[in-house]
């Protein structure tokens, strides 16, 4: 069994870095050719099917492009094609998802107190909503509505929204985030692998018989790019959330997935609209602020919305914490549902090594992490993982009046 633990823990690195070197790859090449394709500028010397050329320097040498919306009037003698990045991201990113929440349900995928479900019943729940989402999309994509962009990206948003909701009454809130990360990589992979590199394909054979491509191919393709390049920032997003509890462990980790991706477009916005030589949109950046600011006040929980006291965490020294009145009930607490794995010797079946080298087994080390257990199983609920341990809602409250009883008491 250990030994069976240690390979599994490695097979995960090597999956994550795997997935990180391939995702970079991918979000640089996408990044770039989007910014690239609004800066071309068409001129009059251009040659019979251009529509636009760019000048670039990097490296100590200059660069000259040329994009031909359709394409050139022949089949050039060597073509890069740009879509492996895009498939082994996804692979990978599936082996991940996969490896720590398909292997490890019961921690890290089913929070029996949103929703008792098996862990079979998770994985086919989980499989099946990545599917029925790229079918939905794409469906929606080639209706009448397709026709329309902004008005299909706004009911697409209205999706994701849903999609977001649903996905925290099924899962735990860190779940219910990857999820709909990949649920969003989902769509912009196959975007790729059904859509943009067939699409060139047909164009390609076109060139290759002799006959002129037909338009429609690319415009169909620059649209699934749009959407794509729209997507990245909030994807990327919540492929790392598991490390901010407070994005997804509290009650409104929906609304906060909802503005995220309000916050990814506005972003895009500003860098789509400087490549095309539009203008610096700083009103992008105001939004994005002030989007920001409303994330980190639903993530506190405040009083307007739930009644409860609204306390900012602060970040003060740790000695004083094993002498506030509510520590015994505090040390009583994190023995009973946080030592068994946060210790030097996890008694956690499946885990050898206390995660993240956090051991809680005296009074020095449960002082010393007292801000951590204060935002990850007081203010969130990101621990226990899928609440495995079962700590009530009155011992979460008891953290939390620990950790803010010895705050008010040191600033006396």
């Amino acid at each position: 069994m250990y030994e069976y633990a240690i390979a599994w823990e490695w097979l995960a690195f090597a999956a994550r870095w795997f997935h990180v070197i391939t995702a970079i790859a991918w979000i640089g090449s996408s990044f770039y050719f989007i910014a690239l394709d609004l800066g071309l500028v068409k001129r009059p010397h251009l040659p019979p099917g251009a529509n636009g050329e760019e000048w670039q320097v990097h490296g100590g040498g200059f660069y000259h492009i040329q994009k031909y919306l359709v394409a050139p009037a022949q089949m050039p003698e060597h073509l890069t094609w740009f879509k492996y990045e895009s498939y082994f991201t996804w692979i990978s990113g599936f082996l991940m998802l996969c490896i720590l929440y398909y292997g490890g349900a019961d921690l890290f995928l089913i929070d029996r107190h949103v929703l008792d479900i098996s862990p079979p019943v998770a994985i086919l729940i989980s499989l099946g909503s990545l599917a029925l989402g790229w079918v939905v999309y794409d469906l929606l994509c080639k209706s009448p509505l397709g026709r329309n962009t902004w008005g299909l990206m706004a009911v697409l948003y209205v999706v994701l929204v849903f999609m977001a909701w649903g996905y925290t009454q099924l899962f735990t809130g860190r779940a219910a985030f990857l999820h709909l990360g990949a649920f969003t990589a989902t769509i912009m992979s196959a975007n790729v692998f059904m859509i943009i590199i067939p699409n060139q394909k047909i164009v390609v054979a076109d060139l290759i018989a002799g006959r002129v491509p037909d338009p429609k191919y690319g415009q169909v393709a620059k649209q699934r790019s749009l959407h794509n390049n729209y997507l990245t920032l909030p994807v990327i997003f919540f492929m790392l959330s598991n490390h901010y509890p407070l994005s997804f462990g509290t009650q409104f980790n929906w609304v906060i997935a909802a503005l995220v991706f309000l916050m990814g477009v506005t972003i895009r916005h500003w860098f789509n609209t400087t490549h095309a030589r539009k203008g610096r949109p700083t009103w992008t950046w105001i939004v994005t602020v002030i989007l920001f600011i409303l994330i980190m006040w639903l993530s506190t929980v405040p009083k307007l919305l739930t009644g409860e006291t609204d306390t900012a965490a602060v970040a003060p020294a740790f000695q004083q914490f094993a002498g506030d009145p509510h520590f015994p009930a505090v040390k009583q607490l994190v023995s009973t549902r946080c030592s068994m794995c946060h210790a030097a010797e996890p008694v956690y079946e499946g885990i050898v090594r206390p995660p993240n080298g956090v051991m809680l087994e005296n009074d020095a080390e449960i002082a010393a992490h007292a801000r951590e257990i204060y935002i990850q199983a007081g203010r969130s609920h990101a621990m226990p993982p899928g609440n495995i341990t079962d700590i009530t809602p009155d011992e979460r409250k008891l953290l939390v009046a620990w950790f803010e009883s010895a705050v008010e008491g040191k600033k006396q």
